[in-house]
């Protein structure tokens, strides 16, 4: 995955501080809906989100799991130390964690092995993984990662190639669902599906201010099934996502922003690589440089994407695969995108809440 594209590497960091500034300034201004659910914005009232199960490919019955829903068989726990975060997490049973606090990983860039039949949510908006995030091995399955702020890993380097410290990084997992985390300024990668992790759903997230957001791959087969839909991927250079050798990839309603004047610059948007089949639809591309590329190996459908002030590659070609036979979904016009994922997005306060 390193390899990421030849020619790849137009973006560059140079003073991280200028750049922090200038997104936490615009986020202040520009980002309606964090916190809370702006008007237009989707979420389960706070009364049912432990009963909420995951859509794509996510709720798919496959590999002996019908569809994920993570620990809401076990019981609600909440949580404010590394400690009791691990020892609900790794444990063998199912539960309901709730992070009602930042939790500082020690020693930094800690991955918590995150086991089986596991929820873990943050309270409302107050919950918060800095400097670490999690490990999800082979054969782990039916896994929520929802609502949770995970942050702060990066070390100073740019393109690090020392510290492998990402928010979430799957191994050989399957029947995962990530949704309305805000994944941010990690050492290594936001996101990283490897090995084969399959029944895979990515819904509402915020990926931004990072070198890699969300690899995918790490495998010479072609067998995994991944949704990705309606999240927002602002201020970040590459693997947006890199979507390496999947069998069915299914991405929708997703916004990719590049604001111009940082020193974050894209170097590409979504990529098909390897034998990948890939369906794009309904998503809204903004300053991005390279917005849609494909090897020559992969198949790529596009219908009914936006393009704005966006330069370079913009491919498609050959048939993929119909989503419909696998799941029902529902897609938003493209043009609504920026609106639509910009308020929804992200930490909210309508879930994680057990009051």
């Amino acid at each position: 995955m390193e390899a990421e594209r030849r020619g790849a590497g137009r973006g560059r960091r140079r003073v991280l501080g200028a750049v922090v500034g200038v997104l936490t300034l615009a986020g202040a201004v520009a980002l309606p809906g964090q916190g809370a659910f702006a008007e237009g914005g989707r979420g389960p009232a706070a009364a049912s989100w432990k009963a909420d199960a995951a859509d794509g490919f996510a709720s798919v019955n496959a590999l002996g799991q019908n569809g994920t829903y993570g620990g809401r068989d076990g019981r609600t726990v909440t949580v404010r130390t590394l400690a009791d975060l691990e020892k609900y997490a790794t444990a063998s049973e199912p539960f309901v964690i709730v992070v009602a606090a930042a939790i500082t990983m020690d020693p930094k860039g800690k991955e918590i092995k995150v086991a089986s039949d596991k929820t873990i949510v943050g309270s409302g908006t107050s919950g918060q993984i800095v400097g670490g995030g999690f490990f999800l091995g082979q054969g782990v399955h039916n896994v929520i990662i929802r609502n949770l702020t995970i942050r702060d890993s990066y070390e100073g380097t740019w393109n690090d190639k020392e510290h492998d410290w990402d928010a979430i990084q799957m191994d050989g997992a399957h029947h995962v669902w990530i949704d309305h985390n805000e994944l941010r300024h990690m050492a290594d990668g936001l996101i990283d599906s490897r090995k084969d992790t399959t029944y895979l759903t990515v819904s509402w997230n915020r990926l931004q201010q990072n070198n890699k957001s969300f690899g995918i791959g790490w495998t010479e087969n072609t067998t995994a099934d991944i949704t990705i839909h309606h999240n927002w991927f602002r201020e970040s250079e590459q693997r947006n996502p890199s979507a390496d050798n999947i069998a069915h990839a299914h991405l929708y309603n997703n916004y990719l922003q590049d604001d111009p004047g940082t020193d974050i610059n894209s170097s590409y948007g979504n990529y098909a690589r390897g034998n990948t089949r890939m369906v794009l639809e309904n998503s809204y591309f903004q300053g991005f440089e390279s917005p849609v590329i494909k090897d020559a190996t992969a198949t790529l459908v596009q219908r009914g994407n936006v393009f704005v002030n966006t330069s370079g590659r913009n491919e498609s070609g050959g048939t993929a695969f119909d989503p419909k036979a696998y799941y029902s979904y529902s897609l938003d016009p493209a043009d609504r995108v920026p609106s639509i994922v910009g308020s929804g997005s992200g930490p909210t306060s309508a879930i994680g809440a057990t009051g």
